[in-house]
């Protein structure tokens, strides 16, 4: 305890430090790298790729807006000025939501996933050469396992340490 009665925090070892660190490099460099290819190779950002792929994915290729945020892990203004700009270029179009007057979904347009095709090999491609080749099948299994820990206490608005027995 310190002297005005709270607990001290506790100090990350050396290993949790180099590992903390390395975290942080990692996560500044891989969006990165992604990023640029894809801006490069067909003029989007990591961002643009993500809100086309879920889009993609949903039936009738299209999401309420708000849940569309909460998947791409945006604010609904950020995602607001995302699509924004994203109608302007034809990729996505904004639909009023039948069932309730205040809300829209994003759908993705002809353009839009005629653009996300060209651009998923590119994607791929990157995705393994700076993620998953470097890994042997037994580091990615351990990594997805930890990123699940490390997720599921984040999402429960605790930290992993709580959540051990």
């Amino acid at each position: 305890m310190s002297a005005d009665g709270t607990e001290e925090t506790p100090w990350l070892d050396e290993t949790e430090q180099a590992v903390w660190r390395r975290y942080i490099s990692v996560m500044r460099l891989l969006p990165d790298r992604l990023n640029a290819s894809l801006t490069r190779g067909h003029g989007l950002t990591l961002i643009d790729y993500e809100v086309l792929a879920r889009l993609s994915e949903a039936p009738l290729r299209r999401l309420r807006m708000t849940e569309l945020a909460e998947g791409a892990l945006l604010s609904k203004s950020r995602l607001s000025h995302q699509i924004s700009r994203m109608e302007k270029e034809g990729l996505v179009r904004r639909e009023p939501c039948e069932t309730d007057g205040r809300g829209f979904y994003a759908v993705l347009t002809d353009a839009g996933w005629d653009k996300l095709l060209l651009a998923v090999p590119t994607h791929v491609r990157d995705v393994r050469e700076a993620f998953i080749t470097p890994l042997s099948r037994a580091q990615l299994t351990a990594l997805g396992d930890a990123l699940d820990a490390i997720g599921k206490a984040l999402e429960a608005g605790r930290t992993p340490e709580s959540g051990r027995e």
